[in-house]
């Protein structure tokens, strides 16, 4: 007859026999089971260095608005000891009177990919899948993973250009780069209106992050469809992608909805010194518009440049350009001009892979480039 003692021996026994067999065969669960799977965004190199030309992050080759560096300088740092304000109100203001919108009408943000990202999590709950190019950029994929979003991408045609035809079909939404990235193809304003009109059930997001390089903003749109809603940012076309501002537009209840899962997730997302920071830039439209000549002006000289050399590239409407040599490897031009400190973009993806993509720096950049390309070529 067992004893007590006996008994839960045998108990005992027969858990720690129960636990090496789950060992032995990996059966337990693990913290790391419960790590998300995902593959990240890759964002261009960053050498550890300074004397070398960085053409591989679409940056603006020139300063922010002297306005906006005084604004820095002057702004009291013991107002830090405060929060900011948890709407960035000043700076919505600001945008909202430079667009002829209200307050409401505007969603300020750490940059149009923290904007972005906040869209797609208040936005895209549908069982539905949401649409985007299979060419375009590549943080839509990352956040679909990471929030379980259904997604399906379509395919841009031989020659890049997004079809509107091609969404015509039913979705929990949509998201269109315009200009597109990375191939730096702008589309007019029926080509976002036909999509809109035959996606009136879903939301429609249009990233327009280059669209004052020489795109077509959809914002004569935004009373028209009340299902828009438009992104752009500071880091480009302001000069102020170290400073991370990006913000959205659209109807008062898109809006609304935006907010309300941003305060769910961050309550206060924008720092006092990149409002400031942004309402100078705002205010300086005289330097924005010098500054966005200067580009366009090199991106054409660039443009020209390349195709001497033989390259192909389409007409672009970014400033960057994405461009192709018929009979050499993007991939070697690219570690060819790594090697003479010229970074450029390289993507190794599907239909992509023997083109670069190269931004529009200043004119002294864009010689050595073109001067390091015809020693290539040679």
């Amino acid at each position: 007859m067992l004893t007590d003692n006996k008994r839960l021996r045998y108990a005992y026994g027969d858990i720690e026999r129960l636990l090496s067999i789950s060992y032995r065969g990996k059966h337990l669960m693990s913290w790391k089971d419960n790590l998300i799977k995902i593959q990240p965004y890759t964002a261009g190199e960053q050498p550890d260095k300074t004397d070398f030309i960085k053409l591989n992050a679409n940056e603006n080759p020139y300063p922010p608005s002297p306005k906006v560096i005084r604004a820095i300088r002057e702004f009291n740092g013991e107002n830090l000891k405060k929060y900011p304000s948890a709407d960035a109100v000043p700076l919505r203001n600001a945008l909202a009177k430079r667009f002829g919108l209200e307050c409401e009408n505007v969603f300020a943000g750490n940059g149009s990919d923290d904007v972005l990202a906040l869209c797609f999590r208040a936005f895209f709950n549908s069982e539905r899948p949401i649409i985007y190019p299979d060419i375009t950029y590549s943080f839509y994929l990352v956040w679909c993973e990471m929030l379980k979003i259904p997604y399906e991408t379509i395919p841009v045609d031989d020659n890049f250009n997004i079809r509107a035809e091609d969404y015509r079909r039913p979705n929990g939404g949509g998201v269109i780069a315009n200009p597109n990235a990375p191939t730096s193809i702008g589309r007019g304003l029926d080509f976002i209106r036909e999509i809109l009109s035959c996606n009136r059930e879903s939301i429609v997001i249009v990233d327009e992050a280059y669209v004052d390089f020489g795109g077509t903003s959809a914002l004569p749109l935004l009373k028209e469809y009340e299902n828009l809603v438009i992104t752009q940012t500071f880091s480009k076309s302001r000069s102020m992608a170290g400073m991370r501002i990006g913000y959205a537009l659209g109807n008062s209840e898109i809006i609304s909805t935006l907010f309300a899962a941003k305060d769910s997730y961050n309550s206060y997302p924008m720092d006092s010194v990149a409002i400031a920071a942004g309402i100078a830039s705002v205010e300086d439209e005289d330097y924005f518009n010098r500054m966005i000549s200067r580009v366009v002006s090199s991106r054409e000289r660039l443009t020209a440049g390349l195709r001497a050399l033989g390259f192909n590239l389409p007409d672009s409407s970014a400033n960057f350009v994405f461009a192709e040599h018929s009979n050499h490897a993007a991939k070697d031009i690219c570690e060819y001009l790594k090697a003479k400190d010229i970074y450029v973009r390289y993507f190794s993806k599907p239909r992509i892979d023997n083109r670069l993509r190269i931004t529009v720096g200043t004119d002294g950049e864009i010689d050595k480039l073109l001067d390091a390309l015809s020693d290539y070529l040679k």
